[in-house]
């Protein structure tokens, strides 16, 4: 039976303490290749997350619900407090919030993806080749140009974000319903229509707008040699979160270098931290330069996850370790607490998001340590945090960081 956080308890409880780092390694959790071997975590080389792992305490982290498999979006609103269930929202408005696009109350967004299709239509790469950054820039001023008057009394933003990664917005008044992607989430099948579950006229109409567009986008991206298709996911609208800042009592900044994660960071209320490069030590060097300006620190590592969705293994192994040569600096920083997750599992066996619990450390002065000294799947399955709901991590980590008042008399 899980528990999850209410935010008006926070709100009582919350006083000044010490400064909290939640470490989020993308996709951390894995499976092995073979039966009895490691998982990615399990083989890597990680003596500083070890002695987290040994002073700290650990345990198996689930994001929505047991058996569910978490989007980014829902695990790191999970991670934040937010019931993933409660709380829903589309990847659409996170990828526009992470570049800074000023979405408006009516806007609709979606997250759009470049694919590659073969002559029949079915897609062959659902990332076109993860494009550069730079074709993707010229191939959203492209469809901005082609597109724009496309859907009279509405405007069109087609914005670039990353890679093969793009935002579309919809500006006008009547925008909404339950709107479904298009992706089919794999190669061989033709793209799909948007469709809307909400049975209103408004998500009928929308889904209609939606379809003309890509109807309309996808014959001007037909002559292109590897991105000439693409695919709508997470359309909707900004939800109105409560504040984190507000519930907890933290000013928070967040350090990532994709633009979804920004997004999820900013729909919270979180400051978004700009920097220079995009590993992690160049995320260690921010968080050391802004280290006085705020309580708590979101730092979010993306290739875990992108090398799990492309089925590399060893790749996702020496990420690992890319960021636990990073650990010893910021200890030296001195935190209250340290946790150490991720928002979901992607294992390279499956080359997906997958629905097994990720493996967790909570590391603090306060903490009282149980017998782990490893860190990785089976290992957290021993400590005494069990498995536990991601909603409940953050007041844990406010607890032991010396966050909270007493409850009650």
């Amino acid at each position: 039976m899980f528990v999850f956080t209410e935010f008006h308890v926070m709100q009582e409880l919350h006083r000044p303490g010490d400064k909290i780092v939640l470490l989020v390694l993308d996709g951390l959790g894995g499976l092995p290749l073979e039966p009895g071997g490691p998982t990615e975590l399990e083989a890597a080389r990680t003596p500083h997350l070890d002695r987290l792992a040994a002073e700290g305490m650990t345990g198996l982290n689930v994001l929505v619900r047991p058996g569910l498999e978490p989007g980014s979006g829902p695990g790191h609103l999970s991670l934040f407090g937010y019931d993933p269930l409660r709380y829903p929202v589309g990847r659409g408005v996170l990828e526009a919030l992470g570049i800074g696009f000023p979405l408006q109350p009516q806007d609709l967004a979606a997250r759009g993806n470049f694919a590659t299709v073969d002559p029949q239509g079915r897609i062959r790469d659902r990332r076109a080749g993860r494009i550069a950054t730079e074709e993707c820039k010229r191939l959203t001023a492209k469809l901005q140009e082609a597109t724009q008057e496309v859907l009279p009394g509405y405007q069109v933003f087609v914005l670039p974000v990353k890679e093969h990664r793009f935002v579309l917005v919809l500006r006008g008044e009547g925008l909404g319903g339950a709107l479904t992607d298009t992706d089919p989430l794999e190669v061989g099948k033709p793209p799909l229509p948007v469709r809307d579950e909400s049975g209103t006229p408004e998500g009928q109409r929308t889904a209609e707008l939606l379809n003309r567009w890509l109807q309309a986008a996808r014959r001007v991206l037909a002559d292109e040699p590897q991105a000439n298709s693409l695919n709508l996911r997470g359309i909707s609208k900004d939800p109105g979160l409560p504040k984190f800042p507000e519930i907890y009592g933290l000013r928070a900044g967040a350090i990532a270098v994709y633009p979804m994660y920004r997004g999820v960071a900013r729909l919270a209320g979180m400051e978004v931290i700009p920097f220079q490069g995009d590993r992690p030590h160049h995320q260690v060097d921010a968080l050391e330069r802004v280290w006085e300006e705020y309580d708590f620190f979101f730092v979010h590592v993306k290739k875990t996850d992108s090398y799990g969705e492309d089925g590399n293994f060893q790749a996702k192994v020496q990420e690992i370790e890319a960021v636990d040569a990073q650990i010893p600096r910021i200890r030296a920083l001195g935190p209250g607490v340290l946790v150490v997750t991720g928002d979901h599992s992607t294992p390279a066996r499956l080359r997906s998001h997958s629905w097994h619990p990720v493996p967790t450390l909570l590391w603090g002065p306060r903490v009282i340590p149980d017998a782990v000294t490893r860190f990785g799947e089976r290992a957290c399955a021993q400590g005494h945090m069990g498995l536990f709901h991601g909603t409940t991590l953050l007041p844990q980590a406010m607890a032991h960081a010396g966050r909270l008042k007493r409850f009650g008399a």
